[in-house]
């Protein structure tokens, strides 16, 4: 049986705090719907606990306001799904994070670190599609510890000045399809870390922001970052970001050396991007670090294939590797990066350290990587 919970019915009112009808609805044998209608709601900081009774969907038609002061927020989350089995969220309508506000409101350090839109913590098959998040505290959303879940049809939007406002960040998590999103962030459009993997990732725009990110990874944490692996980003575009498709390690001796492996990057365009293809295995972003120390985190099978547009900067492709730890079989194939200065490809070039593979086909500028005319063995993923 079906039944639709609205929140209306609930005491919620416009312009006023939203109630919590979550807990009906989760009980309901069968399939469930939390009804946001039209209108604008605030809403302070919410868990929405499971597991529920049946499949249940949170359907936001009109806009939901997250309070400008944070000492109305809890634990870095404004909403928070745990502990759910087939969730879908959708309905077409805003999540309002009001970061610009807040950030204006405080100017201090309570707020070096934001809160994060929406938090899916340990949900399973869920489903997150035809939403805008706009004006994040800190990032649009967190996947933790969850399983086949995908977005799809969303916009994603903060101020490229409003820094660590990630788009999507993953992590401990098998199974995330992202499609048809497009995002323009201060941070990260998509952030692939500790455990996140099986990432299939295809028409999403980024720009601004710093790119498709697999990491950071390597920097000593306790717990210690687990492999990301099996990830494709295909038919992406990027303008005017930092980074296109990013590998960042840290430069840090680890007990156990971490293995990233099997990234496929293929069908992109690059518009004014300042670092299009980037492998940073000295990621340093305070410049802290002790640069004559080896990255630990082994990367390995990674594919970039029909790459092209513009790089911002004098170098396009960048594969700057560990020393102790070279990268092993990176291949690029049919690459085509100008300068989107007035000088064409007068000056662009190309930047390989520690890494081991091989370039195919055409290769503007030329290929820091051996050239093989003709492939000899498959891929091996």
């Amino acid at each position: 049986a079906q039944k639709v919970f609205n929140v209306k019915d609930y005491g919620a009112i416009e312009d006023g705090n939203t109630d919590n009808t979550w807990s009906d609805a989760c009980k309901w044998n069968g399939v469930a719907t939390v009804l946001i209608p039209n209108g604008t709601y605030m809403l302070k900081s919410v868990i929405f606990n499971g597991p529920c009774n049946g499949s249940i969907t949170f359907e936001i038609n009109g806009v939901l306001k997250a309070p400008i002061d944070p000492s109305m927020l809890a634990d870095q989350k404004w909403i928070n799904f745990r502990y759910v089995d087939k969730l879908t969220i959708n309905g077409g309508g805003t999540l309002n994070g009001q970061g610009t506000a807040t950030r204006q409101k405080c100017q201090n350090d309570s707020c070096q670190i934001l809160f994060t839109t929406m938090v899916l913590d340990f949900i399973t098959n869920g489903r997150i599609e035809n939403l805008h998040s706009g004006d994040s505290k800190g990032g649009h959303f967190i996947v933790f510890g969850s399983g086949n879940i995908t977005f799809t049809n969303l916009t994603l939007t903060s101020p490229a000045n409003n820094r660590n406002t990630d788009g999507i960040k993953t992590s401990h998590t098998n199974g995330i399809n992202i499609t048809n999103v497009k995002i323009g962030t201060g941070d990260d459009c998509i952030a692939m870390i500790s455990g996140t993997k099986n990432v299939r990732i295809k028409n999403v725009f980024c720009g601004p922001g710093h790119g498709i990110s697999v990491g950071s990874l390597g920097g000593g944490g306790n717990p210690p970052d687990l492999p990301v692996e099996d990830v494709v980003v295909k038919n992406c575009t990027f303008n005017s970001s930092i980074n296109g498709v990013q590998i960042k390690t840290w430069p840090f001796p680890l007990k156990t050396p971490l293995s990233v492996s099997n990234f496929i990057y293929e069908d992109i365009v690059m518009i004014n991007v300042k670092n299009p293809i980037f492998i940073n295995q000295q990621y340093c972003p305070k410049h802290n670090c002790d640069l004559t120390k080896s990255s630990h985190v082994q990367i390995s099978n990674v594919s970039y294939k029909n790459i092209r547009g513009s790089s911002a900067t004098d170098i396009a492709v960048n594969l700057n590797c560990s020393m102790e730890l070279p990268c092993q079989n990176v291949t690029l194939e049919d690459i085509d990066l100008s300068s989107s200065g007035r000088d064409g490809r007068q000056h662009i070039k190309n930047y390989c350290s520690h890494v081991k593979g091989f370039s195919y086909g055409k290769q503007i500028p030329p290929s820091c990587l051996p050239n093989n005319k003709f492939r000899t063995t498959p891929l091996p993923y």
